[in-house]
């Protein structure tokens, strides 16, 4: 189970990739996003 308590959904990953591509993303270079809901792998 995550730290979320629930599995992620495709409107999750999204929130993601509309943030990264958005203006609140700009600064944002070289990283890895994990959108993992607190899962650790």
């Amino acid at each position: 189970m995550t730290a979320l308590g629930r599995l992620g959904t495709p409107d999750d990953i999204a929130a993601v990739v509309a943030f990264l591509v958005g203006p609140d993303g700009r600064w944002v270079t070289g990283q890895n996003i994990r959108a993992t809901g607190g899962l650790l792998l």
